[in-house]
């Protein structure tokens, strides 16, 4: 079950850490060969694969410091960046994934460790 968000829009989502939110591409109804499959049935298939809509910042570092007194600022917290970026198509675990719709589209929320592969370029449009 999916949790519904129709308050927000998309560009005021952010994402935390390594997590991304993916597109899921729509599957077909219909095998190559011309047989219907029935409703469901492409929902069960551990991989999937969609396009990244929104990243999160990476893997947060501590800030190294020598001093730990509380009078000196602190330096802000440093990401080591994930590989997905914005546009590229992910191939994910699906059972890895959360569901979320966010104005009726549907969305899933993946951590990096479960996205297999990703095409990136403009032949992916193609």
């Amino acid at each position: 079950m999916a949790r519904i968000i129709d308050t927000v829009d998309l560009s005021e989502v952010m994402m935390i850490g390594d997590r991304v939110l993916i597109k899921p591409e729509s599957h077909p109804n219909k095998t190559t060969s011309g047989l219907y499959l029935p409703p469901g049935i492409s929902e069960k298939e551990k991989i999937h694969t969609g396009f990244v809509m929104k990243t999160g910042p990476g893997y947060p570092i501590p800030a190294v410091s020598d001093m730990d007194e509380p009078w000196i600022e602190k330096e802000e917290v440093k990401y080591v960046p994930i590989q997905p970026h914005p546009g590229d198509l992910a191939v994910y675990l699906q059972n890895a994934g959360y569901e979320i719709d966010i104005k009726l589209e549907r969305y899933v929320i993946v951590s990096q460790s479960s996205i297999l592969m990703l095409f990136r370029g403009e032949k992916i449009f193609e």
